[in-house]
């Protein structure tokens, strides 16, 4: 579209790797946006398996009813791992496939937690539910205000890096404003121009992100 508006191969080359690139920014987008939402509801799962621990229900039938009647999002693996466990009788390795179902470590440290408690047995696994949906709940709560906070810089610098980009689409109409693009002195200013914009870009993601929990229970 850019060759065609413009008729400066530079200028389009730029603008078709910005394109190039949108996929991978939507697909890290998206999958920021599912661990946000996740974060706010483990703790409704935890407090779901706590509530049927409470009530004397067994440990695969608690998990099983968080595919009932735990938060939407989150119920067709649990809801998968009733199934196997109905087929299959494997505690354990149903609770395996459900962990890499979930792919999350919240999920892992609640997985674990419930096998050790199945296999050694306790009567502390409510309290440690109990006490595991109140820590998530307040890391989701200080998490929410530092990603408030830091949300206009952030964004503030993405105009930054992205104003000159936007700039150049603009010229792109009036095509005598950008042929000099196609020359030697023009390519080593975009290209140059370019690399600033993506180190900054980096560098910015770098100092403005913050810390993401790893998973050590795999």
């Amino acid at each position: 579209m850019f060759l065609a508006l413009a008729r400066t191969w530079t200028v389009a080359l730029a603008f078709a790797a910005f394109a190039a690139y949108a996929p991978v920014a939507l697909v890290r987008r998206r999958a920021r946006l599912r661990r946000d939402e996740l974060r706010d509801l483990w703790p409704d799962v935890v407090d779901n398996l706590a509530s049927a621990v409470r009530a004397g229900l067994s440990l695969p039938e608690a998990l099983t009813q968080v595919g009932v009647r735990g938060p939407v999002p989150l119920r067709r693996p649990f809801a998968r791992f009733g199934e196997d466990y109905r087929a299959t009788g494997r505690f354990s390795d149903c609770l395996d496939r459900l962990k890499a179902q979930l792919a999350d470590p919240v999920a892992d440290r609640i997985v674990e937690s419930l096998r050790l408690a199945r296999e050694v047995g306790g009567t502390d696994l409510g309290r440690l539910l109990r006490t595991l949906s109140a820590f998530l709940r307040e890391d989701a709560r200080t998490r929410a205000e530092l990603e408030t906070r830091q949300g206009w810089t952030v964004n503030a610098a993405r105009l930054a890096v992205a104003a000159p980009w936007v700039l150049l689409g603009m010229l792109s109409v009036r095509t005598e404003a950008v042929q000099a693009y196609d020359s030697g002195p023009g390519v080593i200013v975009l290209g140059l121009g370019a690399a600033v914009c993506v180190v900054a870009y980096r560098l910015m993601l770098r100092l403005g992100r913050l810390p993401e929990e790893q998973r050590v229970l795999r």
